[in-house]
Order: C-alpha cells, then structure tokens, then sequence
C-alpha cells in the first residue's frame, strides 16, 4: 500500500469506488462538493457512471432506479440537499432498494451556515422520513475511517437491502491526511443462488437480508412501489400484510444488531466516561490524555462509529459502574438524550455543546471534566 494526502470526502469517493460503486448522481453542495468531483472524473474510468441531477430530489430517485438495474449507487450532500432527499431515501427504506448516501455536515437550519461545521443532522439522519422504519448511519472520524466507514456502508446496504447514511461533517470531510488505504478490501457477497423465475418472490421472506435477489432486466417478473407490498410487491391494503411489511423492514435490524453495533471503548471502569462520535471524538480523546497527564485521574472514552441503530443494551452494559458521563456534540443536544436512556437516573449526562460553526475544543471538554 502506498501513502496518500488525502481529504475525508476523497477517502469517501475512493471506499465507494473500491466497495463496487458504478453509479452516482448528485448535485454540488458545500461541503461534500469534493465527492462529486472526484467521481465525476475516475467513475467513467472503471465502466461507472456519473451523472450531475438537476436537484436532490432527483439525485435520490436516480439512484433508487440504478440500485434497481442491480448497480451499486450512492449519492452526496449536505444539510439542505439531505432534506431533499427524506422523501426518496423513505422510498428506498419501503422497496428495499440499497444505497449509500454521504451526508457531510454544516450549520442549519434552512442554507444555515455552509462553509461551517457541525453535527446537527445526527437525529435527521435516523428520524428525517415519515413512517416506522429502521436506519443505519455510520458517523468517521478519520480520513481512513472516511474510507472504512465507506466501504462498511456499502456491503451493509447491499446486505441488509436498505439505504445507509454516512454521516461526516466539514471538519472530517475536508482536513488531510497521511493515509494508506487497501487495493482490495472485502466486499459482500450473497452466497445463496437466486431461485428460478417461476418461484422467485422479491419480497419473500429468504430474500430479507443476506441474499441474493434478481435486478430489472434479468428476466425476472418484479414490482417495485413506496406502498405497503405483499410478497410479490403488490400493493395491499390488508391489516395483516401491513404489519408483516413494517415488521420485515424492521427485522433487518433487529436480527443483525450483533455485528451492527459498532464501537471502539478503553478504560471503562473509570468513574468518568466520555461518549463521542466523528469530529468531536478527536478533542475529546487529546482532552482525556491532557486531563490524565495532570491529574492522574483516569478518565472513560468510548467512541460510536455507528450513532443508529443506537446501541442501548450494549452502552447499559459498558456503562454500568459509571458515575459521570460527558457527551460532546457540536450541536444543541441530540445524541445525549439517547445516552441518558443508558445509564441509571442517578447518573449525570452532562452535554458539553458547541454550535457557532468552529469545532469543539480539547480545552472545552477538559473544563467539564
């Protein structure tokens, strides 16, 4: 492997490209214009296709018919073009169409502040479409992780058979670094055949996750619509169908929390922990180093590399002897009311927030501490 200087957003690009990705459409967006631009130039290098929408809008369904044609497909934004999209990324959730949609983060609300950063989409990102239904965001911290984090999104789409956000900000999506990436990282794939035409249901219950399903144009007979389906993706009004189709989406999720919960954890058995997830983790681990170095006090630090599904029984576990929990988020407040849900009501979740657009501080942290 040889080193590269890369940005986040390119290592986004490059784990897209190297998971299998043939196909994106997107509209320019600061801060996550950068994507666009490299797949733009190297997609058509690898038999892939780019293809700039006219809006959002747009961008989301176009890559709901690729995924359909049996392409790989992602698409990139940021705040105002990810609201666009709650409408198509809700139909892809109901027709099972995989995807990966990068949203790099800036300041809202509405054009709010673009060339700035934060983490304000963190309960857009799970909540943003109507409707019961599960979500997966995978939130980096790293230019490798930008890359890991990439290539993870993609086998669990095309694995679970939904979209998959990953969640980057403007500090991780455009600072630098030395990296050296894989040539080849693993990618998914199903290892049962499909069934023959004359019995294939692309809504049978063997074809939920971890299967191999048939594409337009293979010969096989299939229906995809946003309304609740029976088996053969036909609409159905049916009280009983209706709770099959909301519970099927839903065990995608709930069947798969084992290797789905993902996160990195060390020195727990400190009375004080700090949770953090992207851009915020890497001032909140030099605040726990700095801290420990003066104090000689251990301090907690567990990171979320995936903030949804949200892992409640695994941080009730983790989090048992706890006496303080610090969560730092460039926002307002909305990941620290989750793990207030995981620890006892004696215990304090104290927020340490910043929202003017400049990234949270060592310093900020270690004076909660």
């Amino acid at each position: 492997m040889t080193p590269q200087l890369l940005s986040g957003n390119e290592a986004c690009a490059i784990g897209g490209l190297r998971a299998g990705v043939r196909f994106f459409a997107g509209y320019p967006i600061t801060p996550s214009t950068e994507i666009a631009e490299y797949l733009a130039r190297e997609l058509p290098r690898v038999g892939g296709t780019y293809i700039q929408m006219e809006d959002e809008i747009g961008s989301i369904c176009c890559i709901s018919g690729a995924t359909a044609a049996g392409l790989k497909a992602m698409t990139a934004t940021s705040g105002p073009g990810f609201s666009l999209m709650q409408e198509g990324i809700g139909y892809s959730v109901m027709a099972e169409l995989p995807c990966v949609i990068v949203n790099v983060m800036r300041g809202g609300p509405a054009t709010g502040s673009p060339t700035r950063s934060a983490q304000a989409d963190v309960m857009q990102a799970r909540h943003g479409t109507h409707g019961d239904h599960p979500m997966v965001v995978v939130c980096p911290w790293s230019v490798r992780e930008c890359f890991d984090l990439m290539v993870m999104a993609v086998n669990t789409s095309e694995r679970l058979r939904m979209p998959v956000v990953v969640l980057t900000d403007e500090i991780v999506g455009h600072m630098r670094e030395r990296v050296e990436l894989p040539k080849t990282p693993e990618t998914w794939r199903p290892a049962n055949p499909k069934r023959p035409p004359e019995t294939y249901e692309h809504y049978g219950d063997e074809t939920n996750y971890d299967s191999r399903i048939a594409s337009f144009g293979e010969g096989y007979r299939i229906h995809l619509t946003g309304l609740v389906h029976r088996h053969d993706g036909f609409p159905s009004d049916d009280p009983e169908v209706i709770k099959w189709n909301l519970d099927r989406l839903h065990r995608k999720v709930r069947d798969n929390e084992s290797w789905l919960w993902d996160l990195t954890f060390e020195d727990l058995g400190a009375d004080t922990v700090i949770v953090c997830y992207g851009s915020t983790a890497r001032s909140a681990l030099a605040a726990k180093r700095q801290f420990e170095r003066k104090t000689g006090r251990t301090v907690g630090f567990l990171r979320l590399r995936m903030v949804w599904p949200f892992p409640l029984r695994r941080l009730v576990s983790l989090l048992r002897s706890t006496r303080r929990v610090i969560v730092p988020e460039m926002n307002m407040g909305q990941l620290n009311r989750s793990v207030e849900r995981a620890v006892s009501p004696d215990v304090p979740v104290i927020p340490v927030l910043r929202y003017d657009g400049e990234m949270l501080t060592p310093e900020e942290i270690i004076d909660a501490l």
